[in-house]
């Protein structure tokens, strides 16, 4: 279990070299600037900076295939202040990475982290997800965006038989799942959070 920020950032590094960890760092910058313009992440969050929302998102890769290479885009729905699609994009710039966000501040922030950052393969998209025009996925992830029924139904169109569905869900995430229709609990489970012993990640099989 993940339970300071010191540990936070050796589990992030794991998973990307030096120069992630310098893009981190400065995405880190950008966002505590922007979060007193605009409410991008709780203020007290980001005293856990790296806790709640960088390991949190970088964690997601434990439940990616490793063994195989991309096919298609990592599609995050309602990306918000980066997370995780941006922290993604940051550990593996050589992934597609597509950020889905309807607001236009967010929208403008996540674009110019993507400048910054020099993330040449990750774009933002600013429009709501049903306005989309519709590509095959490799894998679908999405942080406080909607209900897991309402969120399926909605990334429906970009998803295939070999998509991979990674949905941090919080302490809602058995709730979510149980009240589910039998089809969607027999497809998905739950995984243990290690931000949060009492969060979970939805995935499939």
């Amino acid at each position: 279990m993940i339970e300071t920020e010191e540990q936070a950032r050796r589990y992030v590094a794991e998973w990307g070299d030096a120069a992630a960890m310098q893009r981190l760092e400065r995405f880190a910058e950008l966002l505590l600037d922007e979060n007193a313009r605009q409410n991008l992440i709780a203020k007290p969050s980001e005293a856990q900076l790296w806790q709640r929302h960088m390991a949190d998102s970088a964690q997601l890769l434990e439940h990616v295939p490793r063994e195989t290479s991309p096919v298609g885009p990592w599609l995050d729905l309602g990306t918000g202040a980066g997370f995780p699609g941006l922290v993604i994009a940051t550990l593996r710039p050589d992934w597609d990475i597509v950020l889905v966000e309807s607001r236009a501040r967010r929208v403008e922030f996540l674009e110019n982290c993507v400048r910054a950052l020099d993330l040449r393969r990750c774009r933002a998209i600013g429009q709501r997800l049903e306005t989309v025009d519709p590509f095959p996925a490799w894998v679908i992830s999405a942080r406080a965006f909607a209900p897991l029924t309402k969120l399926l139904r909605l990334s429906a169109p970009f998803s295939t038989g070999a998509t991979r569905y990674v949905l941090p869900k919080g302490r809602s995430a058995a709730h979510e799942l149980g009240q589910a229709e039998k089809p969607i609990r027999d497809m998905f489970h739950v995984e243990h959070s290690l931000t949060d012993r009492d969060a979970g990640i939805i995935v499939n099989a």
